[in-house]
């Protein structure tokens, strides 16, 4: 992975919010397990019921234990269970495996080598501005998607590529908006004509405080101030955009700023424990300054997105609406796991949309940051953002080339622009 690596320079910076919008597998042209079960061989089949979290552990686990046979899974959040699709063949004893650890075990005809190699070749043959794919588990197929602006030639190619396929291999949708990132902003930081929000308060490799943020706001400017036309107080230390994400870790100038492990709601706080993986099905919420709070589920993972700056790689997919200004914004459950950062994706909140997000897990890893519990230490939050009355990220700004115009929501305490737009609270998230 490549990281634009930018000279430290120490400022200080009251918690702002940078959060990002994600994407999964998807072409952009702009950028604890709480059982029921009793102790009978009987009720050790059945499917489990689990929290999200813990169904994301589970599938790893399986990922493992099943090999070639495991097709992907999914959490029925109904249900409360984790599916995970097999491919059998004559070996019945994968499908006993997978219900004995607790899932419910669906039979699919797809296997993740042949689905993988179908977003090879999308890859290879059909790498088009304004579409993507992400391999979908609830219907054991890729799931790809087109832009209003894929017409034409570009469509006449796409389709091809999915006929070519197979039958059974891949679905094609249009969507009515355009692919884009999502700029403006709640919680804000300035940079260079551009505005983001922070996305979560971390703690760097070397023990400075510092936040995650989208990464195509880091490689917009390299210094940034939690007010519009002040003073740097802070300094983008790595970012990566394009390529294997959009993530930039910010370092604070002054190392005594405290910065509390939590997403500003507008209203309320709600505090972050630590990082989790996503699952596809799972309820996520994502916080913008433009729109509020927003809910829905998680659609894919290991996304790919064309943007006009180039390809990104690994991000999450969900139907979360999101519009410019909620660019960088945070993605999270409602117990409070870090999820994401907002990338881009298209829809706005009238009419609904595809939003993208960067794993907050593969950031902290490429930058050798921490977050949430004990380990957090000290980071971004302070007293809050900025944000003017009317709170101005909400209409997006058209930023550089780098796609990052204002950008989103964000973490720590947030100034009044982060209570700006959509978003009713979410009293008893927690309970």
């Amino acid at each position: 992975m490549s990281h634009k690596r930018i000279p430290k320079r120490r400022a200080a910076m009251a918690a702002g919010g940078v959060v990002a919008l994600g994407a999964a597998a998807i072409l952009l042209p702009n950028a604890n397990a709480s059982q029921d079960g009793g102790s009978s061989d009987d009720a050790a089949a059945a499917p489990r019921t689990l929290k999200a979290a813990d169904a994301s552990d589970l599938a790893a686990r399986l990922a493992g234990l099943l090999g070639d046979t495991f097709a992907g899974s999914y959490y029925d959040s109904d249900a409360q269970q984790l599916v995970v699709n097999v491919v059998p063949g004559d070996d019945d004893r994968v499908v006993t495996q997978a219900e004995e650890a607790g899932a419910e075990v669906r039979e699919v005809d797809n296997s993740m080598g042949e689905l993988r190699s179908g977003a090879q070749t999308l890859k290879s043959r059909a790498s088009i501005p304004g579409t993507s794919w992400a391999i979908d588990p609830r219907t054991n197929r890729i799931l790809v998607t087109a832009d209003s602006t894929v017409t034409g030639e570009r469509w006449d190619r796409l389709e091809s590529t999915v006929e070519g396929l197979g039958s059974g291999m891949a679905t094609v949708r249009k969507s009515a908006g355009t692919f884009k990132t999502f700029a403006s902003g709640g919680d804000a930081i300035f940079g260079g004509g551009a505005r983001c929000s922070l996305g979560f308060n971390v703690t760097a490799g070397d023990g400075s405080p510092a936040f995650l943020t989208a990464g195509h706001c880091g490689v917009a400017a390299d210094q940034w101030s939690d007010a519009q036309g002040g003073q740097p107080v802070a300094t983008v230390d790595q970012a990566v955009f394009p390529g294997e994400g959009d993530f930039a870790l910010v370092t604070y100038d002054d190392p005594a700023t405290e910065a509390p492990s939590e997403v500003n709601l507008g209203d309320q706080t709600l505090p972050i424990s630590g990082p989790a993986e996503a699952t596809v099905g799972q309820e996520v919420f994502r916080m913008g300054s433009t729109t509020g709070l927003a809910d829905g589920q998680v659609l894919g993972l290991d996304a790919t997105v064309n943007y006009p700056e180039g390809t990104v790689t690994g991000l999450i997919q969900t139907d979360v609406c999101a519009e410019p200004g909620d660019s960088g914004g945070s993605l999270f459950t409602r117990d409070g796991l870090a999820i994401g950062l907002t990338s881009g994706g298209s829809g706005d909140c009238t009419v609904g949309g595809e939003t993208f997000f960067q794993p907050v897990t593969t950031a902290l890893e490429a930058v050798g940051a921490t977050l949430g519990g004990e380990d957090a230490g000290a980071g971004a939050g302070g007293e809050g953002g900025t944000g003017d009355d009317s709170g101005s990220g909400a209409a997006g700004g058209a930023g550089d080339g780098s796609g990052a115009g204002e950008a989103g929501a964000g973490a720590g305490e947030a100034g009044d622009g982060a209570a700006v737009g959509g978003g009713d609270g979410i009293d008893g998230l927690t309970g």
